[in-house]
Formats: structure tokens, C-alpha cells, sequence
């Protein structure tokens, strides 16, 4: 399947900008009533941007002035802008060092089936002795080993979503019998650090497998990178041997990770890759920004997550100047495909290991 330049905006607070809420265009009080996030992912839609992501962070706020110290949580704003948008793919941020496993599964499916299958999410991992202490859960630890563990609680996930056969839910009102418990499936995972029985509380997600993204900050999460279908880069030097080492790794993953990994037939030739970026045209303009663009394209990246400085000043501007202008430089479709996220993307549905058809 096949897909055109893919486009993100990133949601966090008011924006990027951490002095963004006290322009007098925004009211502080929409940040906690998700109004802000639901006006900027409501005008994408509607410009034809392809997905907005959640940011999330488990350290207890600080109170540092000109700065917002709230912070409301990915999964639930996500869940918030979901009934109010049709198109846009939602990828809030979890992160997976301190949360459980099966939670983390039951939760992103449960936003695929209210978002109509448009859902993903992020994995995150922490390492910072703060956000244990805020959850008490267990001792922090390096980025090569809590990276180690997020592709596990990945490829858990998965299996979690398989545990369900597609057609599991009957509603057979004349016998009484809502689910055919024999298409639901133990995954009988186990890990270095956890196991999980299974089947999950939820049934199959709308598109089998919500996509799975990870943000590279590190060169742990370059690797880990390999087992997701969406990649976040930031605009570097080294961006194209970056999309050259990640598409690399992918194809090298099954052999290399063994039995703690399992991708899907869309992942072996590598993820789809997105330039992550700050940008501010209310201050520097679209025509700049579209310049970038096109010179990351160039480089071979599927696409671009923008990460707004003020989503009330600059989304208006991504979704009335700068699409058009991408548009006309051919860097971006109509818009207006609807479906589920992994057809937007062009990724097939994975199909269910568990179903007594491929077994």
C-alpha cells in the first residue's frame, strides 16, 4: 500500500513555546478543559494534516514562572478530542518504564475503537530517579535497559491485541451469548521483567494493531525504533543516515531480536519515518518553513510532525498557509481520506497470529 507525504502537528499545552499561554489570544483555562487541544487537532483535520500526537511526561510539575505547570494526561486529551474530530489519527504519549504492560495495551485499544480507528501512541521510556519517586513503582533505570524492556511491552502489546479472533464478539441475543470464548487466546508472554497471561479485557482493536510510534532522542531509542511502523527524527545532520540506519535495522530486526520481537509485513522494509521539528510561523513565516520541508523530503523521510510554538497563533497558519503552499509543491495530498490511521498511512491490517486460519 502506498501513502503521500504524511503531516503531524504536536500538542502540548498551549505549545511549545512554554510562555505560549500568556499570550492574550489564549485563555489559560481551555488548557485544562482540553478546549485548546481539541480547537488545534479540529482545525488540522480540517486542513488535511494527518495525525496529532500528545505529549506526556511523568515528572511532577515545577513552579517556574512564565511557565504552564499542569499538564493534562496524553491518553485521556486524546480521548477527549476523539468523539469531536472524524479524520485525524490521535498518538498520544505513554510511558511504558512505569505503567503496566496490559494496561498500556487496553488502553490504546480502547481509544481505537472510540476513535473509529484512528488511534496509535508513542512509547516512551523514563530514567529519571524524580519520576520514580512520583510513582513509587520500582528503582530508575539506564536508557539501554529501560529501551530494552519498552520493545517487549511493544511485541506484549501486539499479542495482547491478537488475544481477541476479530469475529470473537457474537451478540447472540437468543442464546445469551455476547463473546465465542473460544476465539479469545492466552499470549502467555514472559519477559526478563514481566509476564502477562492474557487474553486482554478488550476486544481486537478496529485496525487489529493501533500504530506504534517512538520519538528517537537517544541512540537507545534509534535501535528500539526498528520494531515500530512510525519514527519521529529530529532535524539533524545526521538525518539521512539516521533514515538509512533505521530502515537498516528494520530489516535486520527479526534475526537480531529473536522471540522478543514481532513485526509486521509492513515493518520489514522499515518504518515510516517523520522529521520532528519546532516551528513558529507567526513569527518566521510559512514560506521558510516549506523550504525545510521540502529539503527533509529530499533526504527520503515520509513526512513531518510540527511542533507548534503556540497552537493558537500557529496552527491557523500550518492549517490555512502552509498546506496549501506544500500542496502546490506536491508535498501533500487533499486531505481528505477518511478510514482507519494504518489505511492513511498505507499499512495493511496485520493479520491475527491466533486466528485458527493462519494457524
Amino acid at each position: 500500500m502506498s501513502h503521500g507525504f504524511i503531516t503531524a502537528i504536536e500538542i502540548d499545552g498551549a505549545g511549545g513555546d512554554p510562555g505560549a499561554w500568556r499570550g492574550p489570544e489564549v485563555d489559560p483555562r481551555a488548557i485544562l478543559t482540553g478546549e485548546l487541544a481539541v480547537r488545534a487537532a479540529q482545525r488540522a483535520e480540517a486542513a488535511g494534516v494527518d495525525l496529532a500526537t500528545f505529549v506526556d511526561a511523568l515528572e511532577a510539575p515545577d513552579d517556574v514562572p512564565d511557565r504552564v505547570s499542569v499538564r493534562l494526561d496524553a491518553l485521556g486529551l486524546a480521548a477527549r478530542v476523539a468523539p469531536v474530530t472524524q479524520r485525524i489519527g490521535l498518538l498520544p504519549t505513554i510511558t511504558v518504564t512505569h505503567t503496566e504492560p496490559f494496561h498500556v495495551q487496553a488502553s490504546v485499544a480502547t481509544l481505537d475503537h472510540i476513535s473509529g480507528g484512528r488511534a496509535g501512541w508513542i512509547a516512551e521510556v523514563s530514567t529519571s530517579a524524580e519520576a520514580a519517586a512520583v510513582i513509587g513503582r520500582r528503582e530508575p533505570a539506564p536508557a539501554a535497559e529501560t529501551w530494552r524492556e519498552a520493545r517487549y511491552v511493544v511485541d506484549a502489546g501486539r499479542r495482547l491485541w491478537d488475544s481477541w479472533e476479530d469475529d470473537a464478539i457474537i451478540r447472540d441475543a437468543a442464546t445469551g451469548r455476547f463473546v465465542d470464548r473460544e476465539k479469545l487466546h492466552y499470549v502467555d508472554f514472559e519477559s526478563p521483567t514481566f509476564s502477562v497471561k492474557g487474553p486482554s479485557i478488550v476486544p481486537r482493536p478496529p485496525q487489529g494493531h493501533p500504530i506504534t510510534a517512538i520519538r528517537v532522542s537517544t541512540p537507545e531509542a534509534l535501535e528500539a525504533a526498528a520494531d515500530a511502523e512510525l519514527v519521529f527524527l529530529p532535524d539533524s545532520g545526521v538525518l539521512s543516515d539516521q533514515v538509512l540506519e533505521l530502515r537498516e535495522n528494520a530489516r535486520r530486526s527479526v534475526t537480531l531480536a529473536g522471540p522478543s520481537v514481532t513485526l509486521t509485513s509492513d515493518q520489514v522494509v522499515g518504518p515510516l519515518v517523520l522529521v520532528s521539528a519546532e516551528v513558529r510561523p507567526h513569527v518566521d513565516g510559512v514560506e521558510r518553513l516549506a523550504s525545510s520541508i521540502e529539503e527533509w523530503a529530499a533526504v527520503g523521510v515520509d513526512g513531518v510532525q510540527l511542533r507548534p510554538a503556540s497552537l493558537e497563533l500557529d496552527v491557523p497558519l500550518i492549517a490555512e498557509q502552509l498546506l496549501p503552499v506544500l500542496r502546490e509543491r506536491g508535498l501533500a495530498g487533499s486531505g481528505q481520506r477518511g478510514g482507519s490511521l494504518r489505511g492513511r498511512l498505507g499499512l495493511r491490517r496485520p493479520v491475527n497470529r491466533y486466528a485458527r486460519s493462519v494457524r
